[in-house]
């Protein structure tokens, strides 16, 4: 059933009443229910990925540039790299981690910490909130497997990641260097514990021992040490969203790939939900892509619902030649009167003094009818969450 906007608004408004709004200090956005609050009043998730904004050597006016192209989507928010691991200096460009054998140091000058800073100073030029994501599944930008070679020997299994004591020590002393460091900083929306975390990454080494349950038990490990330290910030996962679903023949659905949706956004210390959305690089096309994709996206609404707490799609892609327009005309309605609290997209595109920003073929760049169409859904997402 397709619900109206004024149903889903007055639906989302009983539901917070159930679950009163958490206490930070002013000028934080904090959750209410299914929705986001700042200073009282509805904040709306709507805006880009822009991973590299941070990491490509720009100058503070590019920085600029690029949050100024996302704002005039009307975007609100934009989810960032918050770490770059390396195990050399040499030709490293902007990283947040250096590797010498089991010892990590942390870049705190100005290909560091500092350029963060900027990254930071421009997103709140721009009224730009920042979610920050704070490691990797994948090998881009260093990530677990980083973690996992440097302490416990190059080659094993990727998912000790989330076991290892040492290695979870080792994660918590760089993220702990982010909490103290922005503790303040209202720009920061949120921290994300990991880009898309499963059982197997970008190698082949795997335990053969993980589960959902190793996944679940490390993010409350994980989401409970930052709250330790760091009340202000929300805390998310990152993940694509997997669910762990009895009898399901799909491996979206049937938890083989370490994630159960349900049991992670139903711990205490997980404020919102995250999903994405590739069905064509998922092989998920049946019927369609499109109709899969609008299937994924009301399953993650009824979790939503279920464990009252805001979820956002905060990724989501299909090329120019896959039905792209109509396809996005789709998901982006569904999340509006379907009463999905945000959404995302991968990713923003500009087109700077330095170049263009790097196109993975996603990329949305301005004056583009995608680009167009973000404004018309973001006026509709926003209209959606004052009504």
């Amino acid at each position: 059933m397709k619900l109206s906007a004024s149903f889903v608004s007055l639906a989302l408004a009983a539901m917070a009443l159930a679950n009163p709004a958490r206490r930070a200090a002013a000028g934080f956005v904090q959750t209410d229910g299914q929705a986001f609050t700042l200073d009282g009043e509805p904040y709306t998730v709507f805006g880009s990925n822009s991973y590299w904004v941070g990491l490509m050597g720009l100058t503070t006016d590019e920085m600029d540039v690029t949050f100024q192209n996302i704002a005039a989507t009307g975007g609100t928010t934009v989810r960032t790299w918050g770490f770059n691991d390396v195990n050399t200096t040499v030709d490293a460009g902007d990283y947040y981690q250096l590797w010498t054998g089991s010892t990590a140091t942390i870049n705190y000058g100005a290909t560091g910490l500092e350029n963060f800073d900027n990254v930071i100073a421009a997103a709140k030029a721009n009224n730009i909130r920042l979610i920050v994501t704070l490691t990797n599944n994948w090998d881009n930008y260093g990530g677990m497997d980083v973690y996992v070679n440097q302490i416990l020997g190059y080659g094993q299994p990727h998912d000790y990641f989330y076991s290892n004591s040492e290695v979870i020590t080792a994660y918590q002393n760089y993220v702990k260097v982010w909490l103290e460091r922005y503790i303040d900083e209202p720009t920061i929306l949120g921290w994300e514990l990991a880009n898309e975390p499963r059982c197997t990454g970008s190698t082949t080494a795997t335990s053969g021992t993980c589960t959902t349950t190793t996944i679940t038990t490390w993010i409350e490990t994980m989401s409970a040490y930052i709250k330790t330290i760091d009340t202000n910030h929300l805390v998310g996962l990152g993940d694509e969203g997997w669910f762990n679903w009895a009898n399901s023949t799909d491996y979206s659905y049937d938890g083989s790939q370490g994630i159960d949706f349900d049991a992670n956004l139903a711990i205490d210390t997980i404020d919102f939900g995250t999903f994405h959305l590739y069905p064509f690089t998922w092989d998920e096309e049946t019927p369609s892509a499109m109709a899969f994709g609008q299937e994924w996206i009301e399953n993650h609404r009824g979790a939503q619902a279920t464990y009252n707490k805001p979820v956002l799609m905060e990724e989501f892609g299909v090329y120019s030649a896959q039905n792209q327009t109509e396809t996005y005309e789709n998901w982006y309605s569904t999340v509006v009167d379907g009463g999905l609290t945000g959404v995302l997209i991968w990713q923003a595109g500009s087109n700077l003094t330095s170049g263009p920003t790097p196109d993975d073929g996603f990329a949305i760049y301005p004056d583009t009818p995608i680009y167009y169409m973000e404004q018309e859904y973001s006026a509709q997402l926003k209209a959606r969450n004052a009504a």
